[in-house]
């Protein structure tokens, strides 16, 4: 009893040594979600008048832990210089605030188990909020709801995909998918590696995406909600294989961009544009691994996985046969009408499709004619993953899958795990120079379009060197 008044009575000093606590002090930065019991916990301070911290319950009636900020450290790619208050000691699980003499109090914070699921599901479901061709009901999207947009069941072949089989303006239709960013265009490349982002976490987690239930349409039956929302993607992607001959359509996209309107009021006509080898091995990469993902869930999705697999090996016979035709937007419209100006997702270098490509299909089917069909291991490099870099994709299933490697490639699995270690290393050692101690900000190119995938995949590149190392 006397240690809890002589705790708050240090608060009360503290308080009015700092003034009014009226709102949390924006110098103070941490994580506002919160904490896991037994991992690591900082704040950074941007400014401090004194070197003590102190971690005192949400409500200031006590505090928990008191510490010392760190030294100073900056990031040349920033102005701010912080000091870090580690409290990493402190294990109970409650709601607190961070408070630093002379400056105030953070965010309230929480360390408890499970502290991020909430954040895990609200990830997962922001995909349906982005789904094409369905009304969002308020019941699943709340305040989000809306009518259907783009039930795309008459979407034209514009003349740069035409074929013998579908000419110029043959009406196909491609439901489903999830739009891009900020437009209702749906695109094969780009979203390829998200539908492979959210199978490589059932495949690396499956009993705790088997507890993720997010409230959509889908939720409650035997296959989880996360296998659900990369099939309503995934679906659409099957639309956009040409039949005939295995080619994969870059994107489906109206000529320009729509205006600033609701989805049910979009009106531009839709179209599917040229192939490229970019998008079919794309394609065959998340149709191989589809297979091996809802190959369990034959009995609610019969023949899927069987489609899927089919698909995807049509897909790389085109790729094999098409290995240099890129999508370049600016020529298409020296030749073709409609001129298209939306996103583009141009790749020019599909050294890295061919690699991923070949690794889901070995994988998947266990031929090692896939893998002997290019050179999986050009280096000893993992480059981050991105849309149009996606070799480390390859290295990730292989790594997954290292006790059961085909023939073609176990002898190279010391390498494998060397290459991903080392990856993940140097990303690391980036963090400790930065001045929030984070993997991201540790380089210019970090700084891109979209940069919120790069901060992801980082992420993904230390879950992966986790799972080797412990």
């Amino acid at each position: 009893m006397q240690d809890l008044r002589f705790g708050g009575l240090l608060l009360l000093v503290l308080l009015a040594r700092q003034g009014p606590q009226s709102r949390p002090v924006q110098a103070i930065r941490l994580n506002q979600v919160g904490f896991y019991p037994g991992a690591p916990k900082a704040a950074f301070v941007v400014s401090a008048a004194e070197d003590t911290f102190y971690v005192v319950t949400a409500d200031l009636n006590d505090t928990v832990f008191t510490g010392l900020l760190g030294p100073r450290r900056a990031t040349a790619l920033s102005s701010d210089t912080t000091r870090p208050a580690d409290f990493s000691a402190l294990r109970t699980p409650g709601r607190y605030v961070v408070l630093v003499p002379g400056l105030g109090a953070s965010h309230p914070f929480a360390i408890a188990p499970r502290v991020q699921e909430a954040l895990a599901r609200a990830a997962l479901k922001a995909f349906y909020f982005q789904r094409a061709s369905l009304s969002l009901e308020p019941r699943y999207a709340g305040q989000w709801s809306r009518a259907a947009g783009h039930p795309d069941n008459r979407v034209l072949v514009h003349p740069s995909a035409a074929s013998a089989g579908r000419p110029a303006g043959t009406v196909i239709s491609s439901p489903r998918g999830w739009y891009d960013a900020g437009d209702y265009n749906k695109y094969i490349v780009n979203s390829g590696i998200t539908v492979a982002t959210l199978l490589s976490l059932y495949e690396d987690f499956p009993e705790y995406v088997r507890t993720l239930d997010v409230g959509i349409p889908e939720s409650g039956d035997a296959v989880p909600d996360l296998v659900h929302e990369a099939l309503w993607n995934l679906r659409w992607m099957l639309t956009m294989q040409d039949p005939s001959d295995g080619g994969v359509y870059h994107k489906l996209t109206e000529p320009r961009f729509e205006g600033f309107v609701s989805p049910a009021e979009a009106r531009s006509p839709r179209y599917v544009v040229q192939k490229s080898t970019a998008a079919a091995l794309d394609f065959a990469a998340v149709m191989a691994q589809g297979a091996r993902v809802l190959r369990p869930f034959e009995h609610a999705l019969p023949g899927l996985a069987d489609s899927a697999l089919t698909a995807a090996v049509h897909a790389w016979s085109w790729a094999r046969h098409h290995p240099d035709v890129f999508y370049d937007q600016e020529r298409l419209n020296q030749q073709f009408e409609p001129h298209i100006e939306t996103g583009t997702y141009g790749d020019a270098d599909v050294r890295d499709e061919f690699i991923w490509a070949a690794t889901e299909l070995g994988v998947t089917t266990r031929q090692d004619s896939f893998f002997t069909a290019v050179a999986i291991f050009p280096d000893s490099e993992a480059p981050l993953p991105s849309w149009r870099q996606v070799r480390t994709l390859a290295y990730y299933t292989l790594a997954r899958f290292r006790a059961e490697l085909p023939r073609a490639v176990a002898h190279e699995r010391v390498g494998l795990e060397r290459t991903l270690i080392r990856a993940a290393d140097q990303l690391v050692a980036r963090a400790i120079r930065t001045a929030y101690g984070t993997v991201m900000g540790g380089a210019a190119a970090d700084f891109v379009w979209g940069s919120n995938s790069v901060a992801a995949n980082q992420g993904i590149a230390l879950v992966a060197a986790y799972r080797l190392t412990g």
